[in-house]
């Protein structure tokens, strides 16, 4: 008779499981495997741990493989219990997790590794020398040299691009059933050119406001019932993009007029004008001090202003217009996208407004279009830890991990390429799932329909579409409770959709 016993301390609150396999033999020679499992103490609070043990053999096995096998599978369920732990904090919602990851405290020095010997990683994610590898160029002023020769040594994960057409939907696999929606929630159609910008409040469920080509910005609220509290009128051209200050008493809106204008809400008023030398493109509140307005224009520069005096504080020369911006949620780094595709990290200083470029991100491929997206989110569950999002004109998605304590370095992970478009569409991240669950886009068409993409798939990536608009769809925009979406065509029609309660 030949005894294994093998023994696997997963203790968790002081749980103990202990496995134990005999393998006896009769006189006529025919073998009986028999697979004994004890618990003692079982107060263990996952109960995958169980599952994975228990696990049943087949025939042929070896049972020295089998208990290597179980012990690896309990390790890897007892880690999970921590992660499970954290997302299951602050009552279990999307908002609660969102504010969770979001607290103000040095959050990714404690969750992020470092990786000194290749300052692109971030997270736990590595490099990638997939075929997207080869196409794109890194360059760094920083005083370290060797960050593109240093993070191009790592190959230890896989990324993927995939080309499809807006109207590739899942076959077989049916909609994504955590972002179903119920239908519209509300309509408004006062305005009748393209809405070119649009964007809920700051930490806001009901405030919303959107920019139109006539230069008008109208702000609504779309709790019950549904109103239109002010429409702001003062730009000559096109509002290129506004930003709602962080107690969303303010906006400020940049306009292809050369102007930026300060409004306040509450009157409907325009209670500041700074004239520019060239059209305005892109604008940003500073999340921690509002006091400084950063804006990027078609001179090739980004401009920090003081808000409360129009002063010019600091200012910031590229190669070509600033087309898009957004600021990570310390403050201290601004991404923004140009004109020729190039993606750029820059250095802000808090308390002076100073700027400093970081890092360019510059694509190698032969057609350069302009960045219409850049979205900062602190987050993601691919990369473990902050990622940015960026589209260009001809329908490109780029997903980023972001390194902040290399100064906002960026490693692509995946790229996905719908059609190419004519329009300036932009796009957003969609609210975070589960651990389970892939990293979700949500973005407007030509075709007059809103997508919804899955960038973890390398095919057959749109999970779910939205039907509504009889014209292009040119942005979308989250509410923060994460219940509604809104999205704008050429011609001035918003639609809020109500998203489905999910379980």
């Amino acid at each position: 008779m030949a005894e294994v016993t093998s023994m696997n301390n997963c203790s968790k609150d002081g749980g103990a499981i202990e496995a134990v396999t005999k393998n006896d033999c009769n006189i006529n020679g025919t073998g009986k495997d028999i697979i004994k499992v004890t618990v003692k103490k079982a107060n263990v609070k996952d109960p995958e741990i169980f599952s994975c043990l228990l696990q049943p053999a087949s025939s042929d096995s070896d049972l020295d493989s089998i208990g290597v096998r179980r012990f690896l599978l309990a390790r890897k369920a007892e880690s999970g219990v921590h992660r499970r732990l954290d997302w299951r904090c602050n009552g279990k919602g999307y908002v609660a997790y969102r504010n969770y990851i979001r607290r103000p405290r040095n959050w990714e020095n404690s969750q992020i590794p470092s990786y000194p010997s290749t300052p692109g990683n971030s997270g736990q994610w590595m490099l990638t020398s997939s075929p997207l590898s080869h196409l794109s160029e890194v360059e760094s002023w920083s005083s370290s040299k060797d960050l593109r020769s240093g993070a191009l040594a790592s190959n230890h994960r896989t990324s993927f691009s995939s080309s499809i057409s807006d109207s590739d939907l899942p076959r077989g696999q049916g909609v994504e059933p955590a972002y179903s929606f119920v239908g519209m929630h509300c309509i408004f159609d006062q305005c009748k050119s393209a809405v070119t910008v649009l964007k809920f409040g700051h930490m806001s469920s009901d405030l919303l406001a959107y920019g139109a080509s006539d230069g008008t910005l109208t702000v609504c609220n779309v709790s019950d019932p549904p109103t239109v509290i002010n429409q702001l009128q003062g730009h000559s051209k096109d509002v290129t993009d506004f930003d709602f200050s962080s107690n969303n008493q303010y906006i400020a809106s940049s306009s292809a007029d050369k102007t930026v204008r300060v409004w306040e809400l509450s009157k409907g008023l325009c209670i500041r004008v700074i004239y520019g030398v060239s059209p305005q493109l892109c604008i940003r509140f500073h999340p921690v001090n509002n006091n400084f307005l950063s804006v990027g224009n078609a001179n090739k520069e980004i401009t920090v202003f003081n808000f409360s005096t129009g002063r010019v504080i600091a200012k910031s020369i590229f190669d070509s217009e600033v087309t898009s911006m957004d600021h990570d949620h310390t403050g201290h780094l601004i991404f923004c996208g140009d004109a020729q595709g190039c993606i750029y990290s820059v250095t802000m200083d808090s308390r002076t407004g100073a700027l400093s470029r970081s890092h360019r991100y510059r694509s190698s491929s032969k057609q350069k279009f302009p960045i219409t997206t850049v979205q900062y989110r602190s987050f993601s569950l691919l990369a473990g830890g902050p990622v940015l999002l960026t589209c260009t004109k001809d329908g490109s998605l780029s997903f980023f991990s972001v390194a902040l304590e290399v100064q906002g370095y960026l490693t692509l992970r995946c790229s996905l390429k719908l059609t190419p478009r004519i329009h300036s569409i932009r796009a957003s991240f969609c609210p975070l799932l589960s651990l389970n669950k892939g990293e979700y886009i949500v973005a407007g068409s030509e075709d007059s329909n809103v997508y919804f993409y899955d960038l973890t798939r390398p095919k057959h990536t749109c999970v779910n579409k939205l039907q509504g608009h009889r014209f292009p769809v040119l942005v979308v925009a989250w509410n923060h409770g994460e219940n509604f979406l809104a999205s704008a065509d050429l011609y001035g029609v918003v639609i809020v959709w109500k998203r489905a309660k999910t379980s």
